[in-house]
């Protein structure tokens, strides 16, 4: 077994959805058809406010279960603050944040990710020195607790669900060398695959195409698409093509607050969005 500490990623079932909570009305906005269901994630009203600057400035937003979702916006715009405030890294001066029927802003961050939240950031964080197939073995046996993952065995149905996990992430012919020698590209898909492993409700994704190759960028999409099948993912990102590529809802953020919401040729010609964000 691995000499490096079990990772915080404990799940736990997610509660009954509740009704959605109305977000506020936007007049740029254009309705678009859902994915799937009813909503999943809900945020109302959220500020945050750091020395006086509002990171969020009553932003409301809601993500459906089984929905693909992508948020572009100029840096500063609120994206990373949003997802640390899902997570729990961030405590919001004012609003509301519902996850299922669960009210967020009352659980601790590892309180949180058991809920059902995983949240990959812009570098991969891998375990280098680790293979593959024991990356994910340690992402699955993390559940049971800290104590019991390091003593846990994994059961056949186990090395099933890692050779599945890794399969999907385009990694089963890979699954035995070290982490350290794979791609930029391939150590964001291992941990992609190591917070599926933990079977979120949510994937919350930070700018998975920055430093990837054209061909690495493509097969990123085909994994998010087919993880959103299953699950809701959330993806932030500054590479327009790629978000073209993802097909899905897009929201438009600025200065802390949504500017536009709707299919990606929607958003890219509304003349707010081309004025603050892609220019002329």
């Amino acid at each position: 077994m691995s000499k490096y500490p079990p990772m915080v990623l404990n799940m736990a079932p997610l509660p009954d959805p509740v009704d959605a909570i109305p977000a506020a009305t936007l007049s740029s906005y254009q309705p678009a058809a859902l994915n799937a269901g009813s909503s999943l994630l809900m945020m109302q009203s959220v500020t945050v406010s750091f020395d006086g600057f509002k990171a969020l400035n009553d932003l409301s937003f809601t993500v459906s279960e089984g929905e693909l979702r992508a948020i572009i916006g100029p840096n500063g715009a609120g994206k990373t603050t949003f997802m640390d405030v899902v997570t729990g890294k961030t405590r919001p001066d004012q609003g509301r944040v519902i996850f299922g029927s669960t009210d967020v802003l009352r659980k601790s961050e590892a309180a949180i990710a058991r809920l059902g939240i995983g949240r990959k950031f812009q570098r991969p964080t891998v375990f280098e020195h680790q293979s593959v197939f024991e990356n994910l073995m340690m992402a699955l046996a993390n559940p049971r607790g800290p104590v019991a993952g390091i003593f846990y065995t994994l059961s056949r149905n186990d090395r099933r669900r890692v050779q599945d996990v890794a399969e999907q992430i385009h990694l089963q012919d890979v699954l035995h060398d070290p982490a350290g020698i794979l791609s930029h590209g391939q150590k964001q898909w291992l941990e992609i695959g190591m917070l599926l492993a933990q079977e979120p409700k949510l994937l919350l994704v930070d700018e998975p195409a920055a430093g990837m190759t054209p061909a690495e960028r493509e097969r990123t999409v085909e994994i998010l698409r087919e993880v959103s099948q299953a699950r809701s993912v959330v993806v932030i990102e500054h590479d327009m093509e790629f978000v073209r590529n993802l097909d899905c809802r897009v929201t438009v953020m600025h200065e802390g607050s949504v500017l536009a919401e709707g299919f990606i040729d929607h958003v890219v010609n509304n003349s707010e969005v081309i004025d603050v964000y892609l220019g002329r």
